[in-house]
């Protein structure tokens, strides 16, 4: 069960395959004036009806619902540092993301020290306050929250006491969580690349000792840090840190990847093919795993907060991490996950280089390996994402699809009830269907302002997702459906001057936006 555990939840170190990463250029060129898709010459897929409301339901989709997760060695790097490089730009991109650091590197390579001191235990990395002071430059800039992992590998509670104490007053308000060490379920387990940090005998009751020891060590030096824990997916070990006596426990903190069976070649299943992503299996087992979660951490009345996650686990999938279809999951998973109450996402990532980093990083670095650049690029799962940064601020509201084959949809009210957001996950295969005929129903007195979207000429299609940037609709857009006598396919409004309905063919393997106001 442990091994299992680690397997469902675990970061990956590097990719081994010598698949690369193209650059995704955020817009085309010249800038269009009106929204106007490349790809629906001819929409053959199935009509779909959506209709979009002002009825709240519920959860509301937060900045923080929007994040990425580092490893910990990451905070020394000298990029974080806004002035060194272009990922302040890419990560305000997001709006203001949650940011996280701590990953598998935390209890194995990462070594803190305030003193000067060299590492103990050959630990790779060493961290020190300069470091904590340059991620504050960084948080600054982007207005994000962190949230940050405390070593437990080597068993040392005054040691990860300071760091803790550094933290807190280098980062302010900005500092939401403490976690004390990452995946405790899994040290003793040697899927990790020299991953043991226990002896056999290591469990629950003795994770909670040394939790216990770190949080009062901790508290004895700033009683207010906010403890987080136990980053883990096993429900049995989230128990744990919920009963124990740790004081200030500010969120309950889960790990979980979507495609984790890394041997598997079945579709629909959990294996790392790209068709996996996207089909309605993904969202089921998305609503169980985090439901574990969900139901623990109601019942402790904290937050569920997601702290690490991604498409896959699986070293050797850069192929699936650069697909068109890891932009469609991850608009349609984060959105998803926040109807299902969670409040914090990070999606996890690593400042390494595109060709063989990391196979699920939102962003990577071009230079040849052994070499680094100061321009980080996105990967089409950051695409994905950007396209959420509208709904942050808004509450779900009722939203139904009607036929459509591969299509989900979400919306968001905000501005006091002036202002609707509507994301579309248009998953069928533009390369089989073109598009799907939409007609898109908005409460009375709304119209479409903008419409924004992300796509590629196929789910499967590498390094090549497209963005077509926020802009009105044209007078008139295509519509191959059915169409009413006396309609009109344009974004009128529902005040009498048309019926309230868009129609509009809209490009498979997409995601699209549209911003409705009053």
């Amino acid at each position: 069960m442990v091994a299992l555990a680690l397997v469902l939840s675990g970061c990956s170190w590097f990719d081994s395959d010598d698949s690369s990463s193209s650059s995704q250029s955020p817009e085309p060129s010249p800038t269009p004036t009106e929204f106007e898709q490349a790809n629906v010459d001819s929409a053959s897929g199935d009509a779909a009806s959506i209709t979009a409301t002002a009825e709240r339901t519920g959860p509301s989709f937060r900045s923080d619902n929007i994040g990425v997760s580092f490893e910990a060695t990451d905070l020394a790097d000298p990029r974080l540092d806004p002035a060194k490089s272009n990922l302040d730009e890419q990560l305000s991109a997001l709006g203001s993301p949650a940011l996280r650091f701590a990953g598998n590197a935390l209890d194995r390579r990462t070594f803190w020290t305030s003193k000067g001191e060299k590492p103990k235990h050959g630990e790779k990395s060493t961290i020190t306050p300069d470091d904590l002071k340059r991620l504050k430059k960084l948080v600054d800039v982007t207005g994000s929250t962190v949230t940050l992992g405390v070593p437990l590998g080597t068993y040392d509670p005054e040691r990860g006491a300071d760091m803790a104490a550094h933290a807190v007053d280098i980062l302010g308000d900005s500092l939401v969580g403490l976690g004390i060490g990452n995946e405790p379920n899994g040290y003793t387990v040697d899927d990790v690349p020299d991953g043991a940090v226990r002896e056999d005998g290591w469990n629950e009751d003795k994770y909670v000792g040394q939790l216990e020891a770190y949080a009062k060590a901790i508290h004895a030096k700033r009683p207010d840090a906010p403890i987080i824990g136990p980053d883990v997916y096993d429900g049995a070990w989230m128990t744990a840190f919920l009963d124990s006596g740790v004081k200030n426990k500010t969120a309950l903190a889960q790990h979980w990847y979507q495609l984790y069976e890394c041997d598997s070649t079945k579709v629909p299943g959990r294996g790392p093919q790209a068709a996996n992503l996207i089909v309605p299996l993904a969202k089921e087992a998305a609503k169980k795993n985090l439901g574990i979660g969900k139901s623990k951490a109601d019942a402790a009345d904290l937050p569920l907060w997601l702290e690490e996650t991604g498409p896959t686990s699986c070293s050797g999938t850069n192929d699936t991490s650069l697909t068109n279809a890891s932009a469609l999951w991850a608009a349609d998973y984060t959105l998803y996950a926040a109807t299902l109450g969670v409040e914090r996402m990070a999606m996890h990532s690593m400042l390494g280089a595109c060709k063989g980093g990391a196979p699920m990083s939102l962003i990577c670095d071009p230079a040849d390996r052994g070499d680094q650049s100061n321009e980080f690029q996105v990967r089409p799962n950051m695409l994905g994402l950007r396209l959420l940064v509208p709904s942050v601020g808004g509450e779900f509201t009722s939203t139904d699809v009607t036929g459509g084959g591969n299509m989900s949809a979400y919306t968001v009210v905000k501005n006091d009830g002036r202002t609707l957001v509507t994301t579309v996950i248009n998953a069928n295969d533009a390369a089989k269907v073109g598009g799907n005929p939409v007609t898109l129903s908005m409460p009375s007195g709304f119209e479409v302002d903008k419409a924004t979207q992300v796509f590629g000429t196929s789910n499967d299609v590498k390094s090549a997702t497209q963005v077509v940037p926020a802009n009105p609709l044209p007078a008139d857009v295509p519509f191959s459906g059915k169409e009413p006598a006396a309609a009109s396919a344009s974004a009128v409004p529902s005040d009498g001057a048309g019926d309230g309905k868009l129609r509009i063919d809209l490009a498979g393997s997409s995601v699209t936006v549209f911003i409705m106001r009053k």
